[in-house]
């Protein structure tokens, strides 16, 4: 009788080892078949390109960060329409800096055996921006539909006034300030003479905004 039954049982059993072989085999070709599986594949392609190199030298030396709340308002163009206007809690910075790359070689002047003068060149607001991080929207009204366009100006407008802050606040003279204080110790170890810092008489100019 078992002999008997082991013959029987052995194709089934050859069979079921099969089949799980060839589960093993193919079932993840299978499973990425399935129109019910669902997981996304994902597929990442990218090609960076170096496209510039451009040499900096200018020199931050202060950072002011600035606070405030904008009231931007927009007149409506129909008579009967109200003005639509947005309220914004602002966070902006303004960073100045100098250009060393303005320095010429006429600008350091070595004087007999202990004094050497440098002519510095003017302070410049190199960046000033909003921090959008450390601001948000307090309130729109009568936008009609252009919610995101009102914020922008409001925004905008709110750059400008972080640059006249920054100007109105000094930030040029302190640039300056911090120059000296940063330079003449550096320069006397290096040279091992007196240090004169001059600046150059010429109207500062505001850097681009990065």
């Amino acid at each position: 009788m078992l002999p008997r039954l082991i013959r029987r049982l052995l194709p089934l059993l050859f069979l079921f080892a099969l089949g799980w072989f060839l589960w093993k085999k193919i079932g993840p070709t299978l499973a990425d078949l399935n129109p019910l599986n669902t997981e996304p594949k994902v597929t990442v392609t990218h090609n960076t390109v170096l496209t510039q190199v451009e040499a900096l030298g200018k020199l931050e030396l202060v950072r002011y960060k600035f606070k405030d709340i904008v009231e931007y308002r927009r007149a409506s163009r129909y008579p009967l329409l109200p003005d639509a206007k947005v309220a914004l809690v602002v966070g902006g910075e303004a960073v100045g800096c100098l250009d060393l790359r303005k320095i010429r070689p006429q600008d350091v002047v070595f004087e007999g055996d202990s004094i050497v003068r440098v002519v510095l060149p003017a302070p410049e607001l190199c960046s000033f921006q909003v921090n959008h991080n450390q601001s948000r929207v307090f309130s729109t009204e009568n936008g009609f539909f252009q919610d995101a366009d009102l914020v922008d100006q409001g925004y905008k407008y709110a750059e400008k006034q972080v640059r006249n802050a920054a100007l109105q606040s000094g930030i040029l003279a302190q640039t300056q300030r911090n120059a000296e204080q940063i330079l003449v110790p550096m320069l006397r170890t290096l040279t091992g003479r007196r240090v004169i810092i001059g600046q150059k008489l010429v109207m500062p100019r505001v850097g681009p905004k990065q």
